[in-house]
């Protein structure tokens, strides 16, 4: 009787796993903690404590269920530190002669477990089906399309699930209410405190590991308040519902100075390991409408957020590699700037943003792509040193839902792949949406000057570098109106300013970290 070795992954913390579902009764479960998989790169140490900590805990729940359970710790003194070296030295000490896994999270890892397929001890790649759909389900909606749009992807998916539907029309009478979406930060709101996750033994043994081998990273494990049990992660589910959801909606759009969760669910880093699925969070947000307790905007908004965008970018992201990692369409070489890595800026919007992703390991996604991505946008930033930095601070990145949305959707750099045109914008856009200018050394309403808000200058540089691209464009035909009409010598002041900024960010290639961090070797691109 054949005897497998099932290699479960740190995103794969789920009982309904397909390798996890189909196991026999004699199957060895081997998860492993390498320093590889955490230093390709510098992973916020959040993230880091994050995956220790729920696989080690999953590890146990899977004991308590009765499996056969080889788990690899980062100290093991024979850990090879190496992902598929360390399953098959697992498979072959246990006398298995395959070895299954489900989907991995990156193309990286997918590759390379394809060309051992046929090796001595032989790979399976099985389907993961914890999402709404496969990727062969979006290669299948896919063919034959000229344009790939997520409101398209997103309609059939409501159809096919019955989520928010009255029969064969939207509930509400709409598809989409994004428009009722976009109210700005107010000073008389008040924002639901998180729930605090206690830490058992388990948990500060897996953060004191953490620390003890990744201290150089960013972060702190001082506030680590990240769920790390599936029971957590059904709290942080159940708090978002009763108190969040409601007013999500209309302000998923808004930035803080102070606050960094707002209403937002905080809930995408479960969900992408596997303590929380898809389906259980967009039913019970669409229970909240069915009851009254939230309104259409904020239910069909949150749910556009998982069932539409989450599996939308997963379906690009798997039909698209490798060949869409390459991509730089606006042709941007600038390595990423410095302060990115320690918040050390004097424009408050970069500066808060930065500062609550070093506190958190967290930015929300008007955050993610307006703030940090709109300037590294406007300054030519190139999409590796952009995509690798999300890829590395946030807790809930995985590269599946993280390059699409950094390359495609920030960076405007695959051709307009998943977007018709750039998210760009000056500081007005900041200075509408939040509340961070008023703290700001300066002003939104000046373009050039010692006082000009940097954005507005880059915002006008970026259109006119990269007009030869963008101006036939349909929907950015009003701004380059607007640039055309505008007088040369206030063009030339403009580009001046642009300029003299852009000549003084401070960066340097690889990962702009610390020297004593400079144990990180950047891989090639590929």
């Amino acid at each position: 009787m054949s005897k497998p070795l099932l290699l479960v992954l740190g995103d794969q913390l789920s009982l309904s796993l397909t390798a996890i579902k189909d196991a026999p009764p004699n199957a060895v479960v081997a998860m492993c903690e390498v320093a590889d998989e955490a230093r390709y790169v510098p992973h916020h140490i959040h993230k880091i404590g994050l995956f220790m900590a729920a696989m080690r805990h999953f590890a146990q729940t899977l004991r308590d269920k009765g499996f056969q359970v080889h788990y690899s710790r980062i100290d093991d003194a024979d850990n090879t530190q190496s992902l598929l070296n360390e399953a098959e030295r697992i498979a072959k000490q246990y006398g298995c002669d395959q070895i299954r896994v489900t989907r991995p999270g990156e193309w990286r890892l997918w590759n390379d477990i394809t060309a051992r397929k046929d090796a001595a001890l032989p790979w399976t790649l099985l389907e993961d089906e914890r999402f709404f759909t496969t990727p062969d389900d979006f290669a299948s909606w896919a063919r034959g399309r000229k344009q790939l749009r997520l409101e398209y992807f997103y309609r059939e998916q409501r159809k096919r699930t019955g989520l928010l539907m009255e029969g064969d029309a939207p509930a509400g009478g709409k598809w989409n209410f994004d428009h009722d979406n976009r109210e700005p930060i107010s000073a008389a709101l008040s924002f639901p405190a998180l729930p605090q996750h206690s830490q058992d033994e388990l948990t500060r043994e897996a953060l004191r590991d953490a620390q003890h081998h990744f201290s150089e990273h960013m972060g702190s494990l001082d506030n680590f308040n990240l769920p790390v049990t599936r029971r957590q992660a059904l709290v942080d589910l159940k708090h978002f519902i009763d108190h969040g959801l409601a007013d999500f909606g209309r302000y998923q759009d808004a930035i803080s100075d102070t606050e960094p969760f707002l209403y937002h669910s905080r809930l995408s880093a479960a969900l992408n390991i596997g303590l929380l699925t898809p389906h259980e969070v967009c039913e019970a947000a669409e229970q909240q409408y069915h009851i009254g307790k939230a309104p259409i905007n904020a239910v069909e908004g949150f749910i556009r957020q998982i069932l539409g965008w989450r599996e939308y970018v997963r379906g690009l992201y798997w039909t698209q590699m490798p060949s869409y990692k390459q991509k730089n369409g606006l042709s941007a070489k600038r390595d990423l700037p410095n302060f990115y890595w320690d918040g050390n800026t004097d424009m408050r919007c970069l500066q808060r943003a930065i500062q609550m992703t070093i506190d958190n390991s967290y930015a929300h996604h008007i955050q993610r792509l307006m703030v940090t991505g709109n300037f590294a946008l406007l300054c030519g930033v190139k999409p590796e040193a952009l995509c690798d930095w999300y890829l590395a601070v946030y807790a809930d990145a995985c590269e599946w839902v993280e390059l699409p949305n950094t390359l495609g959707m920030v960076l405007h750099a695959d051709d307009g792949l998943m977007g018709s045109k750039p998210y760009c914008a000056s500081g007005k856009y900041i200075d509408k949406m939040s509340d961070h200018c008023q703290h700001c050394r300066y002003t939104p309403k000046q373009v050039t000057g010692p006082n000009a808000c940097p954005l507005n200058s880059l915002y006008w540089h970026f259109l006119e570098t990269n007009a030869e691209q963008l101006n036939r464009n349909p929907r950015m035909k009003l701004i380059y109106g607007s640039l055309s009409r505008m007088k040369e010598e206030k063009r030339e002041a403009i580009r001046q300013q642009a300029e003299q900024f852009l000549s003084t960010l401070e960066t340097r290639p690889g990962y702009g970290l610390p020297s004593h961090t400079q144990g990180y070797q950047k891989e090639s691109y590929q």
